[in-house]
């Protein structure tokens, strides 16, 4: 495989600016993912990667050589992509073996590794089966393998489960993941879901107009957002992130606004003294809202009150959806409690692992 650079990359159309000051190093075998909302670039710095946008300015280079400007077939590079794009006259087993015939392979070499890529992905039964006969699982695998034939130093992934159904969604992204493993392959995979991004990528790198916003593995984003954007991104469901002021009460340092008065931990007050009296985002993760609570916390310092607008029961959990002075906001509750739609109930915060984010630059600052 393969280690890729990507130097100061920026892409303008026109006037507008798709990428930004782009930077990244991929290491040998990395599984990079780019998650972003539509319109975000990272569609566009992946073709970039692929050789099918051109770079406005910066470099980029695999396993040491340049090929910003080499053209897509001289990069050794392997795309997969959202629809698919198989020859719909050929059959699987003709699909596969394009490439290979192309490079004027001889056919035993050929109809072998056929083989061993079609048993790998679970589809040796419908070589001799046309696109319009397979499901799209089933479609999407014969793209998996056409791009895995070529043996690249590189795999691109553009979006490649959006057509797919949930369940199938998660299916296919684990037989991605144990092809990635057992090929140990270097692969940047781009997609808007964060589910898929927490759930794959060995680091996530989360893009907003065009603009990196964090690069870390998934927990290290997860626990530590850098800014509110990713906060409200990452997460199923995202980080609740409230508006209060840092007052100062009797000593302690408090997160407050018209319904509610937090106690913050002295950990974290250390990092807010300068935010006394200034306006600031409160970040909690749905499972950091309780109705209950825990051990050596401090009901004084924690409760507010809130009303149930909904309950979603999903076996495991239930998921609450608070409203609190027009404030909205999720809770992630033990199944066994009994909450209803309709009531005003008391719920309390973890306050220990609360975020808390600048009022006007929105960075985090604890």
């Amino acid at each position: 495989m393969a280690q890729v650079k990507i130097e100061n990359v920026n892409k303008n159309f026109g006037d507008f600016t798709a990428v930004k000051d782009f930077s990244l190093k991929i290491e040998d075998g990395e599984f990079i993912v780019l998650v972003g909302p539509s319109g975000c670039g990272k569609t566009t710095l992946l073709r970039m990667v692929a050789g099918l946008e051109k770079v406005t300015s910066g470099e980029i280079s695999i396993d040491e050589n340049q090929v910003t400007h080499l053209p897509p077939k001289k990069r050794d590079i392997a795309m997969v992509f959202q629809n698919y794009a198989l020859y719909p006259h050929m059959n699987v087993g003709k699909n596969l073996a394009f490439a290979l015939k192309l490079r004027k392979m001889p056919k035993a070499e050929i109809n072998e590794i056929v083989k061993k890529t079609a048993d790998l992905l679970g589809i040796g039964d419908f070589l001799d089966r046309l696109p319009n006969q397979l499901s799209g699982g089933q479609k999407q695998r014969v793209a998996l393998g056409r791009a895995i034939v070529r043996k690249p130093k590189v795999f691109l992934f553009d979006e490649p489960l959006s057509n797919l159904d949930a369940k199938l969604r998660v299916s296919m992204r684990a037989e991605i993941l144990d092809i990635h493993q057992r090929l140990n392959n270097t692969s940047i995979y781009v997609t808007h879901d964060q589910l898929e991004a927490m759930t794959m990528g060995t680091r996530i790198i989360i893009m907003k107009d065009g603009v990196v916003q964090q690069n870390g593995t998934p927990q290290e984003i997860y626990k530590n957002p850098a800014n509110k954007f990713v906060a409200g991104f990452i997460g199923s469901p995202a980080m609740n992130v409230m508006s209060c002021t840092i007052k100062e009460e009797a000593g302690n340092l408090m997160a407050v606004n018209s319904w509610m008065n937090l106690m913050i931990p002295a950990e974290s007050a250390a990092g807010l003294k300068s935010y006394i009296n200034q306006d600031v985002f409160l970040g909690l993760r749905p499972e950091h809202i309780r109705d209950s609570i825990a051990d050596g916390q401090d009901k004084n310092g924690s409760a507010f009150k809130a009303f149930v607008r909904l309950v979603e029961p999903l076996g495991s959990e239930q998921l609450i959806h608070l409203e609190a002075e027009g404030q909205r906001f999720i809770a992630r509750i033990d199944p066994r409690s009994l909450i209803n739609f309709g009531e005003t109930l008391e719920f309390y915060a973890r306050m220990g692992s609360a975020t808390f984010f600048d009022g006007k630059t929105e960075k985090r600052i604890v």
